[in-house]
C-alpha cells in the first residue's frame, strides 16, 4: 500500500516562497504521475500542477504557472512543489497525490492515492 506524507508546508508573507516534499513509503512511485491540489477553506479541491512518471513533463493551473514548479526525485521516492511569489489567494491545504491513469490527470477522481495535506498559509 502507497503511503504518501506531506511537508515544508507554513505561513509566509505575500512575495514569499514554500518548498513542498511528497515523501512515498510502502511502494514506489516510480511509474506513478503525481499531482499538486489544494483545498481553501469554503472552496472545492482545486488541481495546482502535476508530473508525468518520467518527470520530463509538467501541467500546470493558469494561476500558478510561471511560479510554482513541480519535480520529482526518483531515488528518493519524492515529489517536490516549489512556490514562489506567493499570494493570499494561494492559502489552502495542499495535498499530493498519485495516478497511472495517464497524463496529464488533472481530475481529483483520477487519483489513487493521496496525502493528508499540509497547510500554506499566505498573509498580505
Amino acid at each position: 500500500q502507497l503511503r504518501l506524507v506531506e511537508s515544508g508546508g507554513g505561513w509566509v508573507q505575500a512575495g514569499g516562497s514554500l518548498r513542498l516534499s511528497c515523501a512515498a513509503s510502502g511502494r514506489t512511485l516510480s511509474r506513478s504521475d503525481m499531482g499538486w491540489f489544494r483545498q481553501a477553506p469554503g472552496k472545492e479541491r482545486e488541481f495546482v500542477a502535476t508530473i508525468r512518471w518520467s518527470g520530463d513533463y509538467t501541467f500546470y493551473t493558469d494561476s500558478v504557472k510561471g511560479r510554482f514548479t513541480i519535480s520529482r526525485d526518483h531515488a528518493n521516492d519524492t515529489v517536490y512543489l516549489q512556490m514562489n511569489s506567493l499570494k493570499p489567494e494561494d492559502t489552502a491545504v495542499y495535498q499530493c497525490a498519485a495516478s497511472r491513469r495517464g497524463f496529464p490527470s488533472i481530475g481529483a477522481f483520477e487519483y489513487d492515492y493521496w496525502g493528508q495535506g499540509t497547510q500554506v498559509t499566505v498573509s498580505s
